[in-house]
């Protein structure tokens, strides 16, 4: 993902900007770190804007895309046409996303 992309989720304008804190968190070390994804490490995070909100979600330790999650928010784009985006209350809520024109 670049340094930061748009999309329009559920017809409001999202941006995402990720923010590569993982490798600080880790410092040096003697073993590579393990679940490099797209160049994401866990510890990283990804600010999301949308509706007049800012989420910092932290990226899981999923395998597979780079997906980051705080239990309430999730966003992951493995398809860059249409990022996966979801709020669960009570029930999962999945939000429609497409790119900016």
């Amino acid at each position: 993902m670049p340094l930061s992309a748009a999309w329009i989720c559920d017809g409001d304008r999202l941006t995402a900007e990720p923010i590569q804190l993982g490798r600080d968190a880790f410092g040096t070390m003697d073993q590579p770190i393990p679940n490099i994804a797209d160049g994401t490490v866990p510890g990283d995070v990804i600010l999301l804007s949308w509706r007049g909100v800012t989420l910092q979600l932290p990226r899981t330790n999923n395998a597979g895309a780079p997906s980051y999650t705080d239990g309430r928010w999730w966003w992951q784009v493995e398809d860059p046409e249409h990022p996966d985006f979801r709020q669960r209350r009570g029930a999962i809520v999945s939000y429609a996303c497409s790119p900016e024109d």
